[in-house]
């Protein structure tokens, strides 16, 4: 794993440029590091054996089983279905912000990619939505060779502006699912909770998987600062001056508690919860994204 290990860095992958090609890179070069491949294909397999009766099909007879015990049993197989995964990517304004190599919107972009990469790789179907307050590009699943080129064109073609209305946005999004799949949200999440939650419920509801990725850049996490400092509201443009040492601890506990309020609300609706630190490399988003896909998504 470690000659891959920089195909995985944000710094290495901010200089790579083309967004298909760094989600490849990210795929690659974790699927090289690991023993096996996670990826079994759809076919379909043996699940267990019952006993005969009237209106089996003699093709699903056990021949051996029967010449063993002088009973007919017959095969049941389950057929793991295709999956529909819609990505739905935020690029409001505060998805902009960067303290590293890579935005909170390139490092979720690049994530999103390569998590489409895997899915196709399984022949599962991957949609996307771009959006801020409202919706401004949209992709509906799909299972082709071009489906990774039409969803990287997509992200790459949107910037971060604009404020967000993450709650109403999710509930539109949820006015036009007709099928049943699997939802992955891809947001720093800053929006009014209540108004998110509600809609991810609504998801839950209406019998659909839903991943929340929450983006988030490595001084939102530790507050790096010192002295005074002018914060700067990406998507209002407010902007105030405080004394950094003087907030920090308030600060940091407030960020701590929005975190835990997220990951607890996600835990009570059966929402897999990721956390995307843009400093970390993306192998631990792909390892969490793979969990998750154990559970039978």
């Amino acid at each position: 794993m470690r000659q891959y290990r920089k195909y995985l860095d944000p710094r290495t992958l901010s200089k790579i440029a083309g967004l298909e090609v760094r989600a490849r890179h990210v795929v690659e070069g974790y699927l090289a590091g690991l023993h096996r491949s996670p990826f079994h294909g759809r076919s379909v397999e043996f699940a267990e054996h019952r006993p005969y009766t009237p209106g089996h099909e003699l093709k699903h007879i056990d021949w051996r089983l029967w010449a063993r015990s002088d009973r007919f049993y017959v095969k049941l197989y389950e057929e793991e279905t295709n999956v529909r995964a819609q990505f739905l990517m935020d690029a409001s304004a505060s998805m902009g912000y960067r303290s590293g190599a890579m935005s909170k919107y390139d490092y979720g972009a690049t994530l999103a990619a390569s998590l489409a990469y895997l899915l196709l790789l399984q022949q599962d179907a991957v949609g996307l939505t771009v959006f801020d307050a409202r919706v401004r590009d949209e992709l509906a699943p799909r299972a082709s060779p071009a489906a990774l080129r039409d969803f990287c064109r997509v992200l790459e073609t949107n910037g971060t502006e604009g404020r967000t209305n993450l709650g109403g946005l999710l509930h539109q999004v949820a006015d036009k699912l007709a099928r049943r799949g699997l939802l992955i949200l891809v947001s720093d999440l800053i929006a009014p909770s209540a108004d998110v939650f509600s809609a991810l419920e609504r998801f839950r509801y209406e019998g659909h998987a839903v991943i929340v990725v929450h983006v988030v850049d490595e001084a939102e996490e530790h507050f790096p600062f010192d002295g005074n400092v002018r914060f700067e509201a990406l998507e209002s443009g407010e902007a105030v001056l405080v004394d950094a040492r003087r907030v920090r601890e308030a600060y940091l506990n407030s960020f701590r508690a929005f975190r835990q309020q997220i990951h607890r609300a996600c835990l009570q609706r059966q929402i897999d919860y990721m956390e995307a630190q843009t400093a970390e490399p993306l192998d631990v988003g792909l390892a969490a994204f793979l969990c998750s896909q154990t559970r039978g998504y």
